[in-house]
């Protein structure tokens, strides 16, 4: 829950018609009151008898009745967000939220009956504007030092009791969130995110593989970015900073972010970090990469924070740098999960303090992620596999930087951490599946006696899928089924019958790929797997319907590995931050 003052104004009537009316671009909903000052003050929007001007009248009349000095700027604004993940609220509780928003800043505090007036507009699912006067109605002025600080003690309040994500404040480390102007403004050209948060990915990624100054400029400049080098009357370089091509001002100038502007930790001093301590990685194959990646991660996961608060700190931004890294060039299958992981853990890896660079396990991160970098040649042809040894790796790394969270009571940090891993943990499962599906013979069609008595076989899709989980995991059968993941698990159950095999087989299959005991949700894990499954088995199946050199009896291609064409020379590819010629993506 996230409470941001506005300026203050003075136009309250103007303020309110834009609560109340269809947004810039028609993007209120429902706008309507949850409660006021007074319960017995009519909503606009749901009676005939108040009108916004009327409303507006009412809130300002302590201030035209002050006596002495009125206020300048008089009208008080606050937007209290919740984050889009979070359960939505009922209008009763955002009333709740709002009335002690005001009683923290000091506008109105619980039981004062001269307090300030102020109203609280709803006009999204996520969010609540409350709008205030600055001056009570006794004529004095409302005692209002650190109200933003104590409204944020609220929200803590609210986050825990609401089960809301928690949030925190204060160390330095939050992610820089566009602002709505940049929002609005990416919307309006059509892309799905604002360049802020574009620029952010980008400079990350170069920045994670850069060797110097040099490097990482030329990997900037390669992704499509705009460069710009801050140099001192020495000659030295002591800043840089970034555009997107073609963004622009209303002054047609070139919007510029600093590198500390796009998060704390990629300040050209920050960055440098990164090289100011070499190491030395040998080449390894792009058959032994993962190998050589997964062996050092599991060394570097029982070293992380062992040598101090400040060795820790360097160890988890290393750790992040690996993660941005492994989703940049990881199998299609699984990649999706990883860049949401790595857009999860960006928070963890920054530790509030500062951070030392000789630590153990930064170095054996620091050589795992050259070790990747160095298989761009691998991209988009890594085989998810191969890879599974290493996503395990990477989920013992998380959960230990979790631990080492935890034991700091970096609490954001930690729940951030927690998220990544749940994310890694679900491209595990779906590696899992993926490994199954590959190796899967199909036994001979069961005939109609097995199922029972000589009964007409169930049509595709129409099969108790309950009885498929008795069947094929009789010893957790009864958590499965009572787990609330099962509609899930049964809606992939179903799909695999559609798809012509048995359900029976393919879950046992799954079920005996790895150990279940000590999953939090067996149902979830088994419903990964199966998603693994499939599109293993739908891209085996699209790459021997594609091959020339595919059997006529081939079925439905399961032992068939996909074939390339002779003619098609490998396509060259570039390090990570580098293979972006044409700019950085900003899907549309």
């Amino acid at each position: 829950m996230m409470p941001k003052k506005a300026r203050d104004g003075d136009d309250t009537a103007g303020l309110l018609r834009y609560l109340y009316g269809p947004g810039k671009r028609d993007e209120h909903v429902d706008p309507h009151m949850v409660v006021a000052w007074d319960p017995y003050v009519d909503d606009p929007a749901r009676s005939p008898d108040m009108t916004i001007s009327d409303l507006a009248l009412l809130l300002d009349a302590p201030v035209y009745a002050l006596l002495g000095k009125k206020p300048l700027k008089h009208v008080y604004h606050v937007a209290v967000r919740n984050p889009p993940e979070d359960p939505v609220l009922t209008d009763e509780q955002w009333a709740e939220v709002a009335r002690e928003m005001m009683h923290a800043s000091g506008i109105a505090e619980h039981g004062d009956d001269e307090g300030c007036r102020w109203v609280a507009v709803r006009h999204a699912d996520d969010h609540i504007h409350v709008v205030a006067t600055r001056a009570r109605q006794d004529g004095r002025q409302p005692k209002m030092r650190r109200d933003i600080i104590k409204m944020q003690a609220a929200a803590r309040v609210f986050e825990e009791r609401f089960g809301l994500r928690r949030l925190t404040h204060g160390d330095g480390t939050a992610r820089k969130w566009p602002k709505t102007g940049e929002v609005e403004k990416a919307e309006r050209r059509g892309f799905t995110e604002a360049a802020r948060d574009t620029l952010q990915r980008t400079v990350r990624e170069a920045a994670a593989v850069a060797t110097s100054d040099a490097d990482f400029f030329a990997r900037v400049t390669a992704a499509g970015l705009r460069v710009q080098q801050r140099i001192a009357p020495d000659g030295n370089v002591t800043g840089y900073s970034v555009a997107m091509p073609g963004d622009r001002d209303q002054g047609q100038a070139p919007v510029w972010f600093s590198g500390s502007r796009l998060a704390s930790d990629l300040s050209l001093p920050r960055v440098r970090e990164r090289w100011s301590t070499q190491v030395a990685v040998p080449r390894v194959s792009p058959a032994e990469l993962w190998r050589v990646a997964e062996e050092r991660v599991r060394a570097a996961a029982d070293q992380l924070g062992a040598e101090g608060l400040h060795q820790g700190a360097g160890d988890v931004a290393a750790l992040g740098d690996l993660i941005v890294v492994a989703a940049v060039i990881s199998p299609r299958l699984v990649r999706d999960q990883i860049k949401e992981a790595a857009d999860e853990f960006e928070r963890a890896s920054r530790a509030p303090g500062d951070r030392a660079l000789e630590g153990q396990a930064r170095r054996l991160y620091r050589e795992s992620t050259y070790v990747l970098s160095q298989s761009v040649a691998t991209v988009g042809r890594n085989d998810a596999v191969a890879a599974l040894g290493f996503l395990l790796a990477l989920v013992q790394a998380v959960e230990a930087c979790q631990r080492w969270h935890d034991a700091q009571e970096h609490r954001a940090q930690a729940q951030a951490s927690g998220l990544a891993g749940r994310l890694l943990r679900e491209a595990v499962e779906v590696t899992a599946g993926a490994a199954v599906a590959r190796e899967y013979r199909a036994r001979p069609k069961r005939t109609a006696a097995r199922a029972g008595g000589g009964r007409k076989a169930a049509a595709p899709g129409e099969r108790p899928m309950a009885g498929v989980v008795q069947e094929a995991l009789p010893e957790h059968a009864p958590v499965v089924l009572g787990d609330p993941a099962w509609p899930a698990l049964r809606e992939r159950l179903v799909a695999v019958e559609r798809d012509g095999e048995d359900p029976v087989d393919v879950l046992g299959s799954v079920a005996r790929r790895r150990e279940l005991g000590s999953a939090e949700s067996i149902a979830e894990v088994l419903t990964w797997r199966l998603d693994g499954w499939r599109k293993q088995r739908n891209a085996t199946a699209d790459a021997a319907g594609r091959s020339p050199s595919s059997t006529a009896g081939g079925g439905s291609g399961r032992s068939a590995a996909p074939t390339r064409k002779a003619a098609a020379p490998a396509p060259k590819r570039r390090p990570p931050g580098d293979e972006q010629r044409k700019g950085p993506r900003r899907a549309r």
